[in-house]
């Protein structure tokens, strides 16, 4: 089946799919009034510094203050942070920086209150916390990802040919201008022509001319330059080569595509498309279903196992279960095909999901060394195809292994879903007859304070029920001991946790 780019246009949400063989891989969704900042650049102003967290807020126009840590600041981290960070850039293009003899600079060493800074949003805000800033400016192109505060020449890890990475670098090295900064040879750089990586290095030294040039006719704070729109940026960083068609229901956004892919590849225009149906394109091809199985917490896998997916607000943990599936042979070989079948799933649904920051997974135990390390080696396999940056440490004992994912924005969850109003979002309720007993402990702790004969308690009308019949002794127990008359009413607008008790004499 082909790999397409689905992309549904509409005034107030844009939603994109890329697909793979037909089947979700990456699914983008935003909203007009979430819309993200993540690459924006910004001239702004230090607000407050604070030594004791090695960071500094800065005012640069949003809603709360982003903050800058000092590992975005300091000139002699600036390598080794942007290289840790940038999702192209390989493990072993990183300088490696010699800590033990060097001084880690001090927030307050490097920037003061009142200070602007030219700085770019790396991570845009997410709950409660602001976006995160970064002073060393990288302005991704379609083949190169430009650096103009450090001095570095790198190729995306995702080229593995040493020949062609050898050829890359030997390009950018004789066309990158004296002084100019540094550049990564993306993914989609591979194969390309010199014409086409100097045309993409004039294109962003050029950008940066004119975020510089803005600096001086604004005063903080000051938007400089603003990322491409969500279309435009999934087309430069999902239109890979076995992307067979580019599927668009909005005429405007069609052209405007067709504009943008005529300016890098001018012989690939013909596979952007206009769809015409009447029925919704996502529905058309059947990406409704898929989209509302990313926001359930049970994932079946094929054999009859599931994961279960649980997000906190630190952490995502994943949970893999045999379920149905039971095997032929033996218990280990049984548990070796489920853990084998859920890394691949986990990996497809991290992406899917696009969950990030620590995640725990655990497997079900495995006996053999062997198996475990078959299972790693899987996991790590597919997580090569995900597009943000990933560390795993290798399966315990126990079948947990712990990683991170980049997070540069919410959650698909977080995005489409809110916190349930009735259970506030704790994902279960008190039981009845834990209400009931609830009611029971309130009763004794202010039997003094009541001084009529007659009791109301007013509740839910399904815990009324529950009261009044299963424990219905807990009452006629409190009525003996206290003597007093006790009455249930049933509250329709009540919320099943809530209750109230007072003198029937003094209610409203």
């Amino acid at each position: 089946m082909r790999n397409e780019l689905i992309i549904n246009v509409t005034p107030t949400e844009t939603r994109i799919a890329r697909l793979e063989a037909g089947t979700i891989s990456e699914l983008i969704v935003e909203r007009v009034q979430d819309a993200g900042f993540v690459g924006n650049v910004y001239k702004g102003k230090i607000v407050r510094v604070l030594p004791g967290m090695q960071a500094a807020f800065v005012e640069i126009g949003l809603e709360r203050t982003a903050f800058l840590y000092v590992s975005d600041i300091a000139p002699e981290m600036a390598l080794e942070e942007l290289m840790a960070n940038e999702e192209e850039s390989p493990a072993d293009e990183r300088p490696q920086l010699k800590k033990h003899n060097r001084q880690i600079p001090q927030i307050q060493d490097l920037v003061k209150e009142g200070q602007e800074v030219v700085v770019q949003i790396a991570r845009d805000p997410i709950g409660t916390k602001g976006a995160r800033l970064t002073s060393h400016v990288s302005l991704p192109g379609r083949f190169l990802v430009y650096m103009p505060t450090v001095n570095h020449t790198g190729v995306s890890r995702r080229i593995p040919d040493e020949k062609e990475r050898s050829r890359l670098k030997q390009l950018i090295e004789k066309s990158r201008p004296e002084g100019s900064g540094g550049f990564i040879a993306r993914t989609m750089c591979e194969g390309a022509t010199q014409k086409e990586i100097s045309q993409d290095m004039e294109y962003l030294t050029k950008l940066w001319k004119e975020i510089e040039s803005q600096k001086s006719n604004h005063s903080a704070p000051a938007l400089l330059h603003r990322e491409l729109s969500i279309v435009l940026r999934a087309v430069r960083d999902l239109f890979t080569p076995d992307i067979e068609r580019i599927i668009i229901d909005s005429k405007e956004e069609m052209e405007r595509v067709k504009n943008f892919i005529q300016s890098f590849l001018p012989h690939a225009g013909h596979v952007v498309e206009y769809y015409e149906g009447q029925e919704p394109i996502f529905d058309a091809f059947g990406l409704e279903i898929e989209v509302s199985r990313a926001l359930g917490k049970k994932v079946w896998l094929k054999s009859g196992g599931y994961i279960i997916i649980e997000q906190t607000e630190a952490l995502a943990a994943i949970d893999v279960n045999t379920g149905k599936f039971v095997g032929k042979r033996n218990l280990e070989d049984t548990i070796l095909k489920t853990n084998l079948e859920a890394a691949k799933e986990i990996a497809y649904q991290l992406r899917l999901r696009d969950l990030g920051g620590i995640i725990i997974l655990d497997f079900i135990d495995m006996e053999r060394h062997a198996n475990r390390e078959k299972v790693y080696q899987v996991l790590k396999e597919e997580l090569k195809s995900d597009r943000s940056k990933t560390t795993i440490t290798k399966i315990t004992e126990l079948g947990l292994v712990e990683m991170t994912r980049k997070r540069t924005r919410e959650s698909l969850s977080r995005l489409l879903c809110e916190t349930c109003f009735y259970c506030d979002g704790r994902g279960y309720l008190k039981s009845r007859s834990t209400i009931c007993h609830e009611i029971f402990r309130d009763l004794r702790r202010r039997m003094v304070d009541f001084i009529g004969d007659n009791i109301l308690i007013k509740v839910h009308p399904s815990v009324a029920e529950i009261l009044l019949d299963d424990e219905h002794a807990g009452l006629e127990d409190w009525e003996k001991r206290s003597g007093k008359k006790t009455s249930v009413k049933s509250c329709e607008d009540y919320h099943l946790e809530q209750f109230e008790i007072s003198e029937s004499g003094s209610e409203a």
